[in-house]
């Protein structure tokens, strides 16, 4: 009966097909050990990848010998890798579950591509599945978060997600197979380890069936989630302006608060900063600034302008032509390209971010004006100020790159030389 589940399951989902090849991700523990023997049992292909992580001491070896010897007993090539899990989660500035998880599955992609497998087979079962939804429940997540872990994901699939531990357990008895248990899943200092220790046992004395009402409310929405995400994509494409949210059109939606939360959680701001947020778009305060790892966002008048954070931003360069010219010769009207006397030049030319202080004579005018204050008059964001460069002559801004040059070099009927200036490119 286990058999047919498992197989029934891997059609229904169309997982893999039966003459392809499946790298099983294989720990030693039971769930692990289950799959590469059903899996056999159902006649697939198999290879096994095994990642010591190095993070048990003697039991790390333990469970590497075992999953050897039943590789061997089994006539299935193994796949073997040893990880220092510490030293990456400290350069990388993760958690030791995070490194692990990083680890893991990058190898095991290298090694699919390798040996040639179609898919990744991993050993969650309907019990993960379960206390992934209670995590994300009690961390706080939208729809998505509550539909628990996908059949497939790309290149991994799991075809014992519908069978619980206890039948996993079942199975191996009934095999008299042997299986490693690891010592940290009795230690109630992880999160997941709590949920499975602490408050599932709970749950079940309040309803003895409660982890299969919790799974079966989680493949419901699942399918729920489909119509929704739809939905939630059809309404961002009303909203959404060249990767910003027009604040208008938002309001004009049903469930505007609902629908930002979607956008902005996908791209790692929490449900209170989206809170705060919102706060923003109601009250209608604009200038606000807000950050998640990658992203920022800015509140502005009527966008919410949203832009991948930058680590390193190189300055463009420099494309400088010098023109001779007589008295016929027209600026042509082209904001992105500069023309300049070269008489009134003294110095190199060379470009930089604006600063604060900085003053101008626009083009049309006679008196100075702050950089800052013609920026504000013309309606520039906090992004599009921050982004704001000018092309200098010794302490003289020449031009506001792409906006107006300085009154003080423009060319007249006297020029006989002109510079021509526009940007070339990123070095």
């Amino acid at each position: 009966m286990f058999k047919h589940d498992v197989y029934r399951f891997i059609n229904s989902k169309s997982l893999f097909n039966e003459n392809d090849k499946v790298l099983v991700a294989l720990s030693g523990g039971a769930d692990s050990v289950c799959l590469l023997r059903v899996l056999l049992a159902l006649g697939y292909r198999c290879e096994a990848a095994h990642c010591n992580f190095h993070l048990r001491g003697e039991e790390s070896m333990r469970d590497e010998n075992f999953v050897r010897d039943l590789c061997t007993k089994l006539g299935v090539t193994l796949n073997k890798i040893d990880f220092d899990t510490t030293a990456y989660a400290s350069e990388k500035h993760v958690s030791i579950e995070m490194a692990a998880r990083e680890l893991r599955y990058e190898w095991f992609e290298k090694v699919r591509e390798e040996c040639g497998a179609a898919v990744i087979a991993v050993a969650h079962n309907e019990n993960d599945c379960v206390e992934t939804f209670i995590l994300n429940l009690v961390r706080g997540t939208g729809i998505n978060g509550l539909k628990g872990i996908q059949p497939k994901n790309g290149y991994v699939v799991r075809p014992m997600l519908e069978k619980r531990r206890e039948d996993i357990l079942e199975y191996l008895s009934f095999l008299n197979q042997e299986y490693v248990t690891d010592s940290t899943n009795m230690q109630d200092e992880y999160m997941r380890n709590k949920i499975r220790l602490n408050i599932l046992p709970m749950l079940s004395e309040l309803n003895p069936q409660a982890s299969q009402k919790i799974a079966e409310t989680s493949r419901r929405l699942m399918e729920v989630a489909d119509i929704y995400n739809s939905e939630i994509e059809n309404a961002k494409e009303r909203v959404m302006i060249d990767g910003s949210i027009s604040i208008k059109a938002l309001l004009k939606e049903k469930t505007p608060k609902s629908l930002m939360f979607e956008i902005l959680y996908r791209i790692g701001f929490n449900s209170s900063q989206v809170d705060d947020i919102y706060e923003t778009v109601i009250h209608e305060q604009s200038g606000k600034l807000f950050r998640s790892e990658k992203y920022e966002l800015l509140r502005d008048r009527d966008m919410i302008i949203i832009r991948a954070v930058q680590e390193v931003e190189n300055l463009p360069e420099l494309n400088i032509e010098r023109i001779t010219v007589d008295s016929s010769f027209k600026v042509p009207r082209d904001s992105k390209v500069c023309y300049v006397d070269a008489d009134k030049i003294d110095g190199e030319l060379y470009i930089r971010k604006w600063e604060r202080g900085d003053k101008f004579t626009p083009y049309g005018m006679k008196g100075k004006k702050n950089v800052s204050d013609y920026m504000t008059d013309r309606k520039f964001s906090l992004f599009d100020k921050e982004k704001q460069l000018v092309v200098c002559s010794g302490k003289n801004i020449v031009w506001l790159v792409n906006e107006r040059s300085d009154d003080r070099f423009k060319v007249t009927p006297q020029t006989k030389q002109v510079i021509k200036i526009n940007l070339l490119k990123c070095k």
